[in-house]
């Protein structure tokens, strides 16, 4: 059985927050949730808690995919800007946000009681705060157990799938592609970055980042690590994927020119551990397959 251990003051605070919100009892109704956040909704998803409602979930399924959102769940819209008119016809018992939509507060307070928690942070790795997350929304809702299954399993997955690597593999670049020039690049306080350390992989970007990723940045920045591989991490805008085999500049990077370059399936970048999970085992995959090559 995994240990879980905290590693920071956000992430204590967080669980000690927990003894301020009453939990559901056993033998009460489970609670109408709606989720702003994505990686909120993936985590009550990952808990076996079906909202009533969350946003965008059209672009949930292309871009998180995974946990998958039954189709009985109501799509309020955008992220940024929510229907609360349709929020109040729902009508959740609580609402779960994270701290970029704190700004929303004031509106979702009208319609139902909003419990927030913070998983990225400027320099904070945020897998700890995301399994901190887990178990909040499990303390909360009546899911302890669910909730210190998927933090262990997580766990588990994460330590199996270093096994397959090799001990002294190569630095890891992890970037999204803007357009033909320029890329983010997932830095130590993205989810990305965080798991690939656990993974056993150095980040080849160790410049600052903020909220999880440098941007935006250009192509030539790859070609300060050429030993580096480079995880590209989907969706590419069409007209990147059109002229990407064209471009001068990307074909003269030594990863390009070696093969050590993987486009990744769709990852949400801002997620929980559903997410963390999905980027390991998709990155594991890739970055075993260079090192068998």
């Amino acid at each position: 059985m995994a240990i879980v251990r905290f590693h920071n003051r956000r992430q204590l605070l967080a669980l000690a927050a927990i003894a301020l919100l009453p939990p559901i009892a056993a033998s009460a109704a489970p609670l109408r949730v709606a989720a702003i956040d994505w990686g909120m909704l993936e985590t009550l998803l990952a808990l076996g808690i079906e909202p009533v409602a969350a946003t965008e979930l059209i672009q949930f399924r292309k871009i998180a995919v995974e946990p998958t959102v039954p189709q009985s769940v109501t799509d309020l819209g955008l992220r940024g800007t929510p229907s609360y008119e349709l929020l109040r016809i729902v009508a959740p018992d609580l609402i779960v946000i994270s701290n970029f939509y704190e700004y929303q507060r004031p509106m979702l307070e009208r319609i139902a009681p909003v419990l927030a928690q913070t998983v990225y942070a400027p320099s904070e790795p945020p897998y700890p705060l995301a399994e901190a997350t887990a178990l909040m929304l499990g303390e909360r809702l009546g899911r302890q157990a669910e909730a210190k299954r998927c933090v262990e399993e997580t766990s588990v997955e994460i330590t199996r799938l270093r096994a397959a690597l090799p001990a002294a593999g190569r630095p890891v670049f992890v970037i999204s592609l803007g357009d033909s020039r320029h890329f983010r690049a997932f830095g130590r306080d993205s989810m990305f970055g965080d798991v690939l350390q656990r993974l056993g992989m150095k980040n080849a970007w160790t410049d600052e980042t903020n909220y999880s990723a440098a941007a935006p940045v250009g192509l030539e920045a790859l070609a300060r690590v050429p030993e580096a591989s480079i995880l590209v991490v989907s969706p590419l805008p069409a007209d990147v994927g059109r002229s990407l085999p064209e471009n001068a500049l990307w074909n003269a990077l030594p990863a390009v020119q070696e093969g050590r370059v993987a486009v990744l399936e769709p990852i949400n970048h801002f997620g929980g551990l559903p997410s963390a999970r999905r980027f390991a085992r998709l990155a594991t995959a890739a970055l075993a397959g260079q090192s068998h090559g």
